[in-house]
């Protein structure tokens, strides 16, 4: 029976997360989970999972869930001290699944403990990957993928010497955009950057899958996760997001992952390692009915924050940190229809351009750079509302 702490149990990839729970109780159990907002799901999950340690973004909602719970054994936190609670936890696993930054600080502390994680939340390595990747090596923490591409690397590296490895290739499926003009991604709305050709998942990485900053940060992510330099690091836009990602190694090999695009196969993976966890119900990958897998070159003109974000990973330090800080703004304005979605991409290099950067090596700086960014970004976008 693993122990499972759960940091954002109820978005996509939390809901995911608890259904795998269900399919094997007798493998998983949560003993932890936080929940931002969503308040009547959470007290669904907690009558349904019985954890021993909950917490909810509000103060507020505490009194709230533990009367529509019931449960006098049951504790209840809140804020971002809750989510270290949850973070720290008696659990063999903790699993990131929150959205953004905020998922940085609790990350980190699990890792301090020894707790292994595994990360969904790609915003921790973004922000703050040297700090992440320094606390798991002091406390021997595993630090496991739990995305996709990046589970679909490391099978792809099991058994092979990193030293013979020439490149690796994240792929990307293009988004709701891939075929469309500038200026019809100009004058795109929300409705239509929230149409994901492919995946499920929540508003705010369906909308960096449209401008490819989602790719971008797989890539700084990727950095870290396998220690290897930038230009070791490439994309492949696949729209049929059939192949997950690519290894090229020394002698000419690729190695690739294939599946149908269900993000319960690499948690699954990552939650049952060394044991792959069978789920028979789930669409078979059928390669004769699709009969074809193409590949494109991302276009780093209509979609320019790919670029940017292989520039703020070559500026090391906190330029990435600068970077996710600025796009989570700009995202929320452009969900809340202030601002064009061309605006996304520009008001995150604006910022990044503007900020200097630091070493990034602690927690408070790489905070302190968050917070100026975000208010720079901010002045940005009034600007260009008013």
């Amino acid at each position: 029976m693993k122990r499972l702490a759960l940091l954002g149990s109820t978005g996509s990839i939390g809901t995911q997360t608890l259904d795998l729970v269900t399919r094997f109780p007798e493998k998983l159990r949560v003993t932890a989970m936080s929940a931002g907002r969503s308040v009547d799901l959470l007290v669904q999950q907690c009558k349904q999972f019985r954890p021993e340690l909950v917490s909810v973004a509000r103060a507020e909602d505490v009194a709230r869930v533990r009367e529509a719970v019931g449960d006098p054994k049951l504790r209840i936190v809140s804020g971002a001290e809750g989510l270290i609670d949850v973070a720290t936890h008696d659990a063999e696993l903790v699993v990131g699944a929150l959205v953004g930054s905020a998922g940085l600080a609790p990350v980190v502390a699990a890792l301090g403990l020894g707790r292994d994680v595994a990360l969904a939340n790609k915003e921790v390595l973004v922000s703050g990957g040297p700090l992440v990747l320094e606390a798991a090596r002091r406390s021997g923490a595993k630090l496991l993928p739990l995305d996709s591409e990046h589970v679909a690397i490391a099978q792809c590296l099991a058994g092979h010497p990193r030293s013979a490895v020439k490149k690796i290739w994240l792929t990307a499926s293009g988004g709701p955009f891939r075929t469309a003009s500038r200026d019809t991604i100009a004058k795109a709305g929300p409705e239509q950057a929230l149409k994901h050709p492919n995946w499920d998942m929540g508003a705010k990485i369906t909308i960096d899958s449209a401008t490819l900053m989602n790719k971008g940060f797989e890539v700084i992510e990727a950095r870290w996760l396998f220690d290897l330099p930038v230009e070791r690091i490439g994309v492949l836009v696949h729209p049929e997001s059939i192949i997950h990602s690519f290894v090229e190694y020394s002698d000419g090999s690729w190695l690739a992952q294939l599946g149908i695009p269900d993000m319960r196969i690499p948690i699954a993976y990552t939650l049952g390692m060394p044991e792959r966890l069978p789920l028979p119900d789930l669409p078979a990958l059928d390669l004769l009915s699709l009969g074809a897998l193409h590949f494109e070159s991302p276009d780093l003109e209509r979609f320019p924050a790919l670029r940017i974000a292989f520039e703020a990973l070559a500026a090391g330090g906190t330029a990435p940190a600068a970077l996710n800080a600025a796009n989570e703004i700009a995202v929320a304005a452009f969900l809340a229809r202030e601002i064009p979605f061309t605006a996304i991409a520009e008001t995150a290099e604006e910022v990044l351009g503007t900020l200097p950067v630091l070493p990034g090596l602690s927690l408070d700086e790489i905070t302190d750079v968050d917070q100026r960014a975000r208010a720079h970004a901010r002045r940005r976008i009034e600007e260009r509302v008013t």
